[in-house]
């Protein structure tokens, strides 16, 4: 492998404090690299149950997600350009994990950096793991940071 293996960094991030780590990391493996940054949040559907609610609840609850997205999409890109990273912000829509492999070999990332609470167990298959089903079905290389 060459010094510079990786140019272009998937980083998901979900706004939360858990993802900080990752980005952290995924913006040190970029400063190593030379690499480009592209900070992805995905606005997961809004439930069936949410939708019953009324398209106007449902819209709100929408709008309330894009805007977390962007917030976090920011705190990446803030952070990133603190770094010297070159940086864009995406934000997609619909399953979280299938999002973030499409985009990932839609656009050749060369990494994809993200958060895992760590959960395990009865937990994990109750709450499902956006992590866990990016490292069991990517096919680029992931970097998971607790």
């Amino acid at each position: 492998m060459t010094e510079e293996q990786f140019k272009k960094i998937l980083i998901a991030t979900d706004g939360s404090e858990n993802s900080k780590n990752a980005i952290n990391s995924g913006i040190e493996i970029a400063k190593i690299n030379n690499a480009d940054i592209y900070a992805v949040y995905v606005i997961p559907p809004v439930s069936a149950p949410a939708a019953q609610r009324g398209k106007s609840w449902a819209e709100s609850i929408r709008q309330d997600l894009t805007e977390d997205g962007k917030k976090a999409t920011k705190d990446v890109e803030d952070a990133a350009k603190e770094a010297g990273v070159n940086v864009e912000t995406i934000l997609l829509e619909g399953n979280p994990s299938e999002e973030i492999i499409n985009f990932a070999e839609k656009n050749d990332m060369d990494l994809i950096v993200l958060g895992s609470l760590g959960k395990s167990g009865v937990e994990k298959f109750l709450i499902g793991s956006v992590a866990e089903k990016v490292v069991r079905n990517a096919n680029k290389q992931v970097l998971i940071v607790p």
